[in-house]
């Protein structure tokens, strides 16, 4: 079939960026995802979840989700809302 993704940008808001504990976060989510996820900064390339700390992401940065795969959509969705979140920093 044809190459589709889905990808959408979002303001990394939390202070420290994608440090220790949010990146945990992210893998974390990334995980419970069937499809393939990448992350993009600026003209980064892209990275696996795993790969998101050597992309030194502070606050204030924008970053690129880019999944593939059958549950593409919610795994871009959730992924944003959890950035978007600030990762949640001492909220359940």
């Amino acid at each position: 079939g044809e190459i589709s993704m889905f990808v959408k940008d979002v303001v990394v808001q939390n202070q420290v960026g994608l440090h220790a504990r949010p990146a945990t976060f992210f893998i974390q989510k990334a995980n419970e995802f069937k499809s393939s996820i990448w992350v993009e900064k600026e003209e980064s390339k892209r990275k696996e979840p795993f790969g998101i700390l050597s992309l030194g992401i502070v606050g204030g940065t924008t970053i690129r989700i880019i999944a593939d795969g059958p549950d593409e959509e919610a795994a871009v969705k959730g992924l944003v809302d959890l950035v978007d979140s600030g990762f949640a920093e001492g909220a359940r």
